[in-house]
């Protein structure tokens, strides 16, 4: 993205004759500075998580600002160009992550850093750029800069101001508590870190899930610079039962909030409640390091039985809202008869062809 200074394309004569600044957060320390200072900002913020965007697809991230010269930020719009010759190009907000908050002061910063990307688009010949934020942009700034809104996921967060026996008291008896209760009676090994170790036991179960619903892995380049980039705030959690590993998840964390990113199991030991255990444990860390939030991530509206899952932790849900201009459907490697190839070479490939697979695929899918 080879965006110049662009003065103001808006009428708002508060910023008239500003400017835009363009900058690389994996080389400008500014931005590392910002996103853990900022309120809003997440785990998709940091540059950890650019970091290993960057390595394994190798999606160049920027940062559109209005602050210029060398001092510190006051707001910024961060965005990776995603180049294929098999989907097309174009500017997302963030390839791979459930949402990416635009962190601005104001609905006129975000319609001025907005219309730059706008015109980025245009001049490069991009398809799109897609904005992901948290929050739902107000209608009256999506109509100022005819942004097109798709509600298609949901996003569940879970508070944990109150105490350990609180929020155990407000999970779902049976299909929670219970299940707790039963991993614990059989003394299930839990186990942490993010060691290649680790995240080969990991990696065996994403592999034996994602067969299971007839969809490639992502690479495990991915989660080994996801584990490089991200040090400690990056843990794999592991349950085993009688030294077989049954269930895995992986959890990222940023100032107040731990995500449960991944999760993945032996469907044929799901009946030990491995995987229940083991977010059990990651909301106990949380709490334990005075996190307010645990996030869920996100759903699609479409998966009625993750949604359900989701509630009977006493997660709140709200609607995940994505924008893009213009309007066009946004990119989708599962549809039409590209899903009736990947799933008959789910079915099909032994398990290296498989992961190759997945590494081909979601560079192009971001």
């Amino acid at each position: 993205m080879s965006m110049t200074a662009t003065k103001s394309v808006l009428a708002d004569p508060s910023y008239r004759g500003s400017q835009i600044s363009v900058l690389n957060p994996l080389k400008d320390s500014r931005w590392g500075q910002f996103v853990e200072q900022h309120p809003d900002a997440s785990v998709f913020h940091t540059v950890g998580w650019l970091g290993a965007l960057h390595r394994t697809y190798g999606y160049e991230p920027v940062v559109v600002t209005t602050s210029v010269g060398n001092g510190p930020l006051s707001n910024g719009l961060v965005v990776c160009k995603v180049n294929s010759w098999a989907t097309g190009n174009r500017l997302v907000s963030l390839p791979f992550s459930d949402h990416c908050e635009p962190l601005v002061k104001s609905p006129e910063e975000l319609e001025f850093l907005t219309s730059a990307l706008k015109t980025e688009v245009k001049r490069s010949g991009s398809k799109y750029v897609e904005l992901r934020p948290l929050l739902m942009i107000p209608d009256e700034v999506t109509e100022k800069i005819c942004l097109t809104r798709e509600h298609t996921y949901c996003v569940h967060r879970l508070e944990l101001n109150t105490s350990l026996d609180t929020l155990y008291s407000g999970f779902h008896p049976s299909c929670v508590q219970r299940k707790i209760r039963k991993a614990e009676r059989l003394s299930l090994d839990y186990e942490e870190g993010c060691s290649e170790e680790m995240l080969s036991k990991f990696y065996a179960l994403l592999l034996r899930t994602r067969r299971r619903h007839q969809l490639p892995p992502q690479s495990r380049s991915w989660f080994r610079n996801l584990a490089t980039y991200m040090g400690e705030k990056m843990q794999v959690r592991v349950a085993s039962f009688a030294g077989k590993p049954v269930a895995a998840i992986v959890t990222c964390q940023h100032r107040d909030t731990m995500m449960y990113k991944y999760g993945c199991s032996d469907a044929m030991h799901n009946n030990l409640g491995g995987g229940v255990l083991l977010i059990w444990r990651a909301l106990q860390d949380a709490h334990a390091r005075g996190m307010r939030w645990f996030d869920f991530g996100r759903t699609s509206l479409t998966n009625a039985g993750l949604i359900t899952f989701k509630k009977h932790w006493g997660a709140s849900m709200t609607a995940l809202e994505y924008y893009r201009f213009p309007d066009e459907p946004a990119v989708n490697i599962q549809s039409g008869w590209k899903r009736w190839v990947i799933e008959r070479s789910c079915a099909h490939l032994p398990d290296p062809l498989l992961e190759t697979l997945g590494a081909l695929l979601y560079r192009h899918a971001g």
